[in-house]
């Protein structure tokens, strides 16, 4: 909207009044409206000034252009202090950003140029943007934000003028900065576009970062979690000189991360960070910033109920007993998982060793092969030795393996991706090899991490065995990942099977599946330390002889035995249900599993399991070449 006389009007109004960027102001103007006009002051000069006063001598420009579609410029109230977890990463932007800006006759005696554009990538959540705005802030630069789908316009030309105005105002207050966060959302490969927008964003923003005059003084960071999708053109030298990566942090930097985000809050004296640090595997900044909020409001949620909401204000002597507990933590981590993960099915599932009965010298293989890495590092890097890639797991069905899977991970304190092999087969070319690499790229990202591929012979059977070539695609992509070039730090990949025999050769072979670990039908003791995990989780009467039932179970795998307790606990609750018709008063407290009950599980577990189904697992690993 254009205003005759409105800069002179506005200056005689606003006279002696103090504004910063960002400032809204209302004024009414005669002969435009009944309602107050509503301005927004969008830059300011000298830039660098917190704010500014207005005087006669002032000189106000009014732009033709609505609020939503002007870009205010502002510096930052972020420090590096309040970053955490990224030391190498800050050292790196203020050489690169920080320092040209501040004092650019280093570059000019060293007779360099200083880089025009910045690239930042990673994760989301990793502290892309929040890194940007700390640098502007302490190089006291202009920070001008963009959000690459705000720049789209369906009319011909507005997007590339948008982004030219940009350019332009920042030039004209240099040191500035630029900071175009999702810049794949505009600055797509352009062969890989249908429509005209996006190519002439890309050749836009091309000229732009070609023709800024002020080098060193104006610097462009871009933002994305998704840098094999911007165009090639753009990440050459002269544009994007510099590329860093911004990572999922290490477990100091997450203890970093926590530490700033809990120094505004009352915590107890048990609320242990370190703890913390160690189990959120995965998290990034934005993780851990959830968890701490998480926490704050499960003591919220504890307190609220004494409180009485109606009170205009709480008086200090009950804010004062307000305080954030470790159990609050607890709450919270159980709400908050990583987001580097949530596209695939990840838990650290709640299974420990002990929930597992028999299977000694197992649960012994997987304890030095996943844990002592984990536990000990620094006996394996003293002798240049590190833990096996791959484990498989074979034998009949039921007999715990992948249960065992899952106490390595919990036990381990790692993140766990489960994958059942039919999920990564496709109709269409490419889409299987892809989630192979995913998973992947998602376990490297969350590391130290369990890959656990259940049923793995349907997906890597061996290669010319079916007549598709999908199978042969995703074991091929599979050997690459696990012994490619890109190291698989950090990453257990364990599998399961009950037919090892159609397996690809080339995966069993040492540096893929190093450890190949049988697990058998348990015999009379582990029986018997089976029978006794699932009994002891329930009442039962004391005239049950575990040991008499474990010798009744012979040939019967770990499943067998658990299905056979639930069958006793339902005929238990059965008889409940039955008496409690009877006697309306009967209460469920002291009631327990009988002989009875068990007998009659027993019963039923013969009946339901047919003699061809106890020796399938017999003839497969007969005929395995790995017994």
């Amino acid at each position: 909207m254009r205003i005759q006389g409105g800069e002179e009007y506005l200056k005689k109004s606003l006279e002696g009044r103090v504004f910063t960027n960002g400032d809204y102001l209302e004024l009414r103007l005669m002969g435009y409206s009944s309602k107050p006009l509503i301005f927004v002051v969008a830059s300011h000069k000298p830039a660098k000034s917190e704010a500014v006063i207005i005087t006669s001598d002032t000189n106000i420009q009014i732009s033709e252009k609505p609020i939503s579609e002007i870009p205010i410029a502002h510096i930052p109230k972020i420090n590096y202090e309040d970053i955490g977890g990224l030391r190498d990463e800050i050292r790196k932007v203020r050489e690169m950003i920080e320092l040209p800006l501040k004092h650019p006759e280093l570059f000019e005696r060293l007779g360099v140029e200083a880089p025009k554009g910045v690239l930042l990538h990673g994760p989301p959540g990793t502290g892309k943007t929040l890194l940007a705005k700390a640098v502007a802030s302490e190089s006291e630069a202009t920070f001008y934000s963009i959000g690459g789908p705000e720049i789209m316009s369906k009319f011909y030309g507005e997007s590339e003028a948008k982004l030219r105005e940009i350019f332009e105002d920042a030039e004209s207050s240099a040191p500035s900065i630029i900071f175009i966060d999702e810049i794949d959302s505009i600055a797509p490969k352009r062969e890989n576009v249908q429509g005209e927008v996006e190519r002439r964003i890309v050749a836009q923003l091309l000229s732009l970062m070609d023709g800024m005059k002020s080098r060193g003084n104006v610097v462009v960071i871009g933002a994305t979690n998704r840098v094999n999708d911007i165009d090639p053109a753009l990440r050459r030298g002269g544009r994007f000189d510099r590329e860093i990566e911004i990572g999922i942090p290490d477990r100091d930097g997450r203890e970093d991360i926590l530490t700033i985000h809990t120094r505004g809050m009352p915590l107890t004296e048990d609320v242990n960070l370190q703890h913390y640090a160690d189990v959120t595997h995965g998290f990034v900044g934005a993780d851990l910033e959830a968890l701490s909020k998480e926490a704050a409001m499960s003591a919220l949620r504890r307190i609220v109920p004494e409180l009485d909401l109606h009170m205009p204000k709480f008086p200090m002597e009950v804010l004062d007993r307000i305080h954030i507990k470790q159990s609050d933590f607890e709450t919270g981590l159980l709400e908050t998982h990583a987001s580097a993960l949530r596209e695939v099915f990840v838990d650290i599932p709640n299974v420990s060793w002990n929930d597992i009965g028999g299977m000694k010298k197992a649960k012994e293989v997987l304890i030095k092969a996943v844990e002592w890495p984990l536990k000990y590092p620094e006996i394996f890097s003293e002798l240049n030795t590190g833990p096996p890639k791959g484990i498989l797991l074979y034998g009949p069905p039921g007999t715990g393996k992948t249960l065992l899977a899952k106490a390595v991970a919990h036990e381990g304190e790692t993140n766990f991706i489960s994958v059942k092999g039919p999920e990564f087969l496709s109709k269409w070319a490419g889409d299987s090899e892809k989630a192979v690499r995913e998973t992947f790229r998602k376990a490297r990202s969350a590391a130290p991490c369990v890959i656990f591929f259940d049923e793995i012979e349907s997906i890597v059977p061996k290669r010319g065995s079916d007549n598709t070539q999908v199978t042969e695609r995703v074991v091929s992509q599979l050997l690459t990942e696990m012994d490619g070039l890109e190291s698989l730090k950090g990453v257990m990949v364990i599998a399961a099977t009950n037919r090892p025999d159609l397996i690809d050769p080339a995966l069993l072979r040492p540096g893929r599946f190093d450890i190949k670990l049988e697990i058998v039908l348990p015999d009379q003791v582990d029986r018997l330390e089976i029978v006794k995990v699932h009994f002891q989780k329930r009442p039962y009467d004391e005239n049950i002889n575990l040991e008499q039932l474990a010798l009744k179970l012979e040939n019967r795998s770990g499943a067998d035995i658990m299905a056979l307790v639930n069958e006793a606990a339902t005929f238990a609750i059965t008889r409940w249900v039955d008496r409690r018709l009877i006697h309306p008063n009967i209460q469920p407290s002291g009631w327990k599993i009988t002989n009875e009950d068990v007998d009659k599980a027993l019963k039923k577990l013969e009946e339901e399991i047919s003699p061809s189904e106890k020796e399938y697992p017999e003839r497969t690993l007969r005929d395995s070449e790995y017994t």
